[in-house]
């Protein structure tokens, strides 16, 4: 993080700045600041590798105790939860270069959570996400402010959001918040290192400032949030007064889930935000859309009746009127970090040909994912040699098809192992 971030940045109890504390824990790296503690009167947090941790509990105390004590490695590994033989394996992780965000993740996720994080760039979720915060951008909604990616995990949404923010406000442009550290390490290591990390919890009242951002998302999260009310209030707080409000899949009690959480009524999501134009769309049928036609249909708002029992919808709120119209996704063949074959594809090389057998890792991912068989087909033959490194034009006149379908992703530098 930098002097900027830290700006921006209040304390989630008593509202006031937070400001370095002179411990002698401050370490800054070429205008960063990587390690230290911040404060204000009633708490104290650490910096740890870039990202201050807005949470009191007795992790983040030890580790603002280890870095007073010149250790921050111990409040490195602390914040991770590492222990035994998985301290020595991180250490070999960060000594080598080569290292991926695929194998930090596994050492990094101990629960069935890492499975869900490996695949997030093709889930059906993700791409009705990603196509509407590019569909919102070109209006401002990602361009008049820094953005907010609340409850962002290990920062797949981040990614996209920073690259279509460029220079929009330099100290933070996006910033990506999570309960969990590691994911927030992946997120600035891996995933996204363009945006700016903060660890806090979204049922306590967020670390930020009023009339910050000019777009708040909070995807695939707000059903496992008990204080739904204060984190609505909070995502209306910290947002501009002409800023965007955008919540993607959320679970509908009314209907059936995988892991629902706490879910609550399409009018119940609907009252609880109350800022600007508020509407709700039918999850399925933004998909429908997005894949039949390659459109986000932001006309076609729904009533609490009409979404009835449907698993999940998606929330928008704006004072743009503008916002909700069609809006055509064009389709994105460049690209902007490494190509790699979608990780849920098993690969049988050949001779200057790849045989791509779709593979879901469990079956509880492909029972609750089970729409990516409309686009990822079961079995795809592709005219190249898909061991080494890939470039677009390897593939000829079936790249533009493969990207589509997402069976070749634009990934991060070193995503996959």
């Amino acid at each position: 993080m930098n002097d900027a971030l830290l700006n921006l940045l209040r304390c989630p109890f008593c509202g006031t700045r937070l400001s370095l504390v002179d411990t002698g824990a401050t370490v800054r790296v070429n205008g960063q600041i990587r390690s230290g503690v911040i404060g204000c009167g009633c708490c104290a947090f650490p910096i740890v590798s870039g990202i201050p941790v807005l949470i009191a509990d007795d992790v983040t105390r030890q580790a603002v105790r280890a870095l007073e004590a010149g250790q921050p490695e111990d409040a490195l590994l602390g914040l991770l939860g590492l222990q035994g033989d998985r301290v020595e394996q991180f250490r070999t992780l960060l000594a080598t270069p080569e290292g991926t965000y695929q194998s930090a993740l596994k050492l990094l996720s101990v629960d069935a959570e890492g499975t869900y994080f490996l695949y997030r760039f093709s889930d059906p979720t993700f791409l009705v996400a990603e196509a509407i915060v590019r569909a919102l951008a070109p209006y401002g909604a990602t361009r008049n402010g820094p953005i907010l990616d609340l409850c962002g995990g290990c920062g797949h949404l981040t990614n996209v959001l920073a690259s279509l923010a460029p220079n929009v406000v330099t100290p933070a442009q996006t910033v990506v918040t999570d309960l969990y550290f590691w994911k927030l390490w992946l997120a600035t290591r891996f995933t996204a290192p363009g945006a700016a990390a903060v660890c806090c919890n979204a049922d306590a009242p967020l670390p930020f400032a009023r009339d910050l951002f000019s777009m708040v998302v909070l995807t695939d999260a707000f059903p496992y949030i008990w204080h739904k009310r204060l984190c609505a209030d909070e995502m209306a707080r910290v947002s501009r007064s002409d800023g965007t409000l955008l919540l993607p899949h959320l679970h509908n009690v009314l209907g059936e889930n995988f892991s629902a959480g706490s879910t609550l009524s399409p009018a119940d999501y609907r009252d609880l935000f109350v800022m600007g134009h508020t509407r709700l769309f039918s999850d399925a049928t933004l998909l429908d859309d997005l894949l039949a036609h390659s459109t986000i249909d932001l006309t076609k708002h729904r009533s609490p009746e009409e979404i009835g029992n449907e698993p999940s919808l998606t929330l928008v709120a704006s004072s743009q009127a503008r916002t909700f119209k069609t809006h055509a996704i064009p389709e994105r063949d460049g690209v902007e970090g490494e190509l790699i074959v979608n990780p849920l594809y098993n690969v049988e090389r050949g001779h200057e040909r790849s045989v791509l057998t779709l593979t879901f890792p469990t079956p509880e991912y492909e029972a609750e994912f089970e729409d990516c068989r409309r686009y990822l087909p079961a079995s795809v033959t592709i005219d190249a040699d898909v061991s080494g490194p890939l470039a677009p034009a390897m593939f000829g006149s079936q790249y533009s098809e493969l990207r589509r379908r997402r069976i070749l992703v634009d990934a991060p530098p070193r995503y996959r192992d």
